[in-house]
C-alpha cells in the first residue's frame, strides 16, 4: 500500500489523506472541483505545521508529510495506485458511477474503499466487475481525532482485502474493526439506544431533557446527555441516521426512534447551529437551568422497603450517614415516608404490590446510586411527600433528580436498551463481541463499552427489566435478546464469544 488515491477532497476526504500521509504512503488526492483539492492540501499542510509548533513533529517531518498529499486532475491519476477510497458524498448512483469509472483505470489488484457511513457496500460493489476487492473503509470525523475505522466486508468482499485494510488502518495509528454490511454497520447501529430510549423518556413526560442529561451524566457516568448530543450534531443529522437505520432494518421496533424528533426538525430546532434546540444558545453560550431548590421543610422518618434488601442496602447506608431517621419497623409508621428501590416495575405497581399508601410512596434509583439520585413518584405522591423524600435525600450531599413514573427510572432503562442492542449485534455476527465493546467505548466516549455496561449493571438485572418493561409496556422495542438471554442461563459474560461449532469428517 505505498500509494493511495483518495477521491474526494471534503472534510473526510482530507482528513484521511493527512493521516495516511503521515503514515508514509503517497496519496493521489482528487476531487471533481479542483480548488477544493488544492483547499484541502492547503489545510492540511496547515494542520501539520500547527502540529510541529507544538512540538508533535519537526518542520522537516511536516514538510515530508505535505509533500506525499499529490493534487491530481481526476481520477485518471489514480492507475498507480494500491487502494484507492471514495469519500464523495453519500449518494449510491454518484458512488457506483465513481467505483465503475475507476475500474477502467486502476490496475486488477488494485483495492476499492468507501467511505461511506450509510449506504450498503454490497450495493456499491454490485455494478463493479470485481466486486471482491470493494470494501467499506468507514472513517470518523475529524478522522486524525477519532482513532477508529470500521473496516466493512459486503457479501462478495474478499477476506484479503479486509485483511489488508486491518493493516492500513493499523498503520496510520487507527483500531480496526471488522464488521459486516448491514444498517450503520456497527457504530451508528450500536449508538442508537442512547438516543432513542433518551428520546423514549422525554415522550412518555417523565423528565425533561435537561433532567434526563443531568441523570445520564451524573448517575450512569456518560460524558453527555443524549439531548446535549443531538444538539452538538444536529438534531437534522441524527434523526436522519435514526430513521435510516430503523427503516434499513425494517421497522425494527428497538431502533424505532420518536416522532417529537422529527417534529424538532420540522421547526428548524436544529441545536447550537441554529442558535435553539432543546437547550437555548443565547450567543453562542448553552444556556443550562439550575437545579431546582431543595424546599424547606422538616424532614419526617423514612421506610425503606425491604423488597430488595441487597439493593437498598446503599441508599439505606447513604440515608443513615445524612442523619435522617430511618423507620425500622417491618411496615410503615403512620408519620413515616415510604421509599421503593423496584427494579422490573414502577413506583405505582411496587407500593400497590407492597400494600403501601401511594400518596407518601415515592421510589429511589439503587442502580446508579452513587452520583446524583434519582427520585420517582407514583402517580399519586403527594406533594408534601415528594418534598419531604427530596430533603432527605439532600441531606446525603448528593444531588437529587425527580422524575415521574417510569419502570426502569432514567439510567437504568437507558443502559439496559444500550446493553440489548448491543447483544442483537452480537447475536446477528455483525461484530465480535469484543469488537463492539472496545470500538463502541472509543467512538462515542460512552463510560463503558456497551456489553460492559450491562454486566457493570448485572446481565440477569437487565434482562429482568427488559422483561419487566416489555410487559408493562407490551412494546416489543424491550424484547430481550437471545445473545443476552443464553449468556444469563450459562452464567457468562455477555462478551464472551459464541465455541466454534465443530465439523464433524
Amino acid at each position: 500500500m505505498r500509494t493511495v488515491g483518495v477521491v474526494g477532497a471534503g472534510v473526510m476526504g482530507r482528513g484521511i489523506a493527512q493521516v495516511l500521509a503521515q503514515a508514509g504512503h503517497t496519496v493521489r488526492l482528487t476531487d471533481r472541483d479542483p480548488a477544493a483539492a488544492e483547499a484541502a492540501r492547503a489545510f492540511v499542510a496547515d494542520m501539520l505545521r500547527r502540529a510541529a509548533a507544538k512540538g508533535r513533529m519537526t518542520a522537516a517531518e511536516a514538510e515530508a508529510t505535505t509533500a506525499r498529499v499529490v493534487v491530481c486532475d481526476g481520477p485518471a491519476a489514480m492507475a498507480d495506485a494500491d487502494l484507492v477510497i471514495e469519500a464523495v458524498r453519500e449518494d449510491m448512483a454518484v458512488k457506483t458511477a465513481l467505483f465503475q469509472a475507476l475500474e477502467g483505470i486502476v490496475r486488477d489488484d488494485c483495492i476499492l474503499a468507501t467511505n461511506t457511513s450509510s449506504l450498503s457496500v454490497t450495493a456499491v460493489a454490485a455494478g463493479c466487475r470485481r466486486p471482491g476487492r470493494v470494501a467499506g473503509f468507514h472513517f470518523f470525523n475529524p478522522v486524525p481525532l477519532q482513532r477508529v475505522v470500521e473496516v466493512v466486508a459486503g457479501e462478495r468482499t474478499e477476506p484479503a482485502v479486509i485483511d489488508t485494510l486491518c493493516r492500513v488502518a493499523e498503520g496510520v495509528g487507527h483500531t480496526a474493526v471488522r464488521c459486516l454490511d448491514s444498517p450503520g454497520f456497527l457504530v451508528n447501529h450500536a449508538g442508537r439506544g442512547f438516543y432513542t430510549e433518551g428520546l423514549r423518556v422525554q415522550q412518555e413526560g417523565i423528565a425533561d431533557p435537561v433532567t434526563i442529561d443531568r441523570i445520564l451524566r451524573e448517575a450512569a457516568g456518560f460524558r453527555m446527555g443524549p439531548f446535549e448530543l443531538f444538539d452538538l450534531t444536529g438534531i437534522d443529522i441524527s434523526f436522519a441516521v435514526m430513521e435510516q437505520v430503523y427503516r434499513q432494518f425494517f421497522d425494527e421496533p428497538r431502533l424505532r426512534p420518536a416522532p417529537m424528533a422529527r417534529r424538532r426538525v420540522d421547526a428548524g430546532l436544529y441545536g447550537r447551529k441554529a442558535g435553539r434546540g432543546f437547550y437555548a444558545y443565547p450567543e453562542g453560550r448553552q444556556a443550562v437551568p439550575p437545579d431546582p431548590a431543595v424546599p424547606d421543610g422538616p424532614v419526617p422518618p423514612v421506610w425503606l422497603s425491604p423488597a430488595e434488601v441487597a439493593l437498598a442496602r446503599p441508599v439505606r447506608d447513604l440515608l443513615a450517614a445524612g442523619g435522617v431517621h430511618l423507620d425500622g419497623g417491618a411496615r410503615p409508621g403512620p408519620e413515616s415516608l415510604c421509599l421503593v428501590t423496584p427494579v422490573d416495575t414502577d413506583a405505582t405497581s411496587a407500593a400497590v404490590a407492597q400494600g403501601l399508601d401511594p400518596t407518601r410512596t415515592a421510589a429511589v434509583d439503587a442502580l446508579f446510586a452513587d452520583g446524583r439520585l434519582t427520585l420517582m413518584l407514583t402517580a399519586v405522591t403527594a406533594p408534601e411527600a415528594r418534598d419531604g423524600l427530596r430533603r432527605a435525600l439532600a441531606l446525603t450531599g448528593r444531588p437529587v433528580s425527580v422524575i415521574s413514573d417510569s419502570v426502569g427510572f432514567v439510567a437504568p432503562r437507558v443502559v439496559a436498551t444500550i446493553a440489548n442492542i448491543a447483544c442483537e449485534i452480537a447475536q446477528q455476527r455483525i461484530a465480535a463481541p469484543d469488537d463492539v465493546d472496545r470500538v463502541v467505548k472509543i467512538a462515542l466516549g460512552y463510560p463503558l463499552g456497551p456489553l460492559s455496561l450491562g454486566e457493570a449493571m448485572g446481565r440477569q438485572t437487565v434482562l429482568r427489566l427488559l422483561e419487566g418493561m416489555q410487559a408493562f409496556y407490551g412494546d416489543p422495542r424491550y424484547r430481550p435478546s437471545a445473545w443476552l438471554r443464553r449468556r444469563v442461563l450459562l452464567d457468562m459474560p455477555l462478551t464472551t464469544r459464541e465455541a466454534e461449532a465443530v465439523r464433524a469428517g
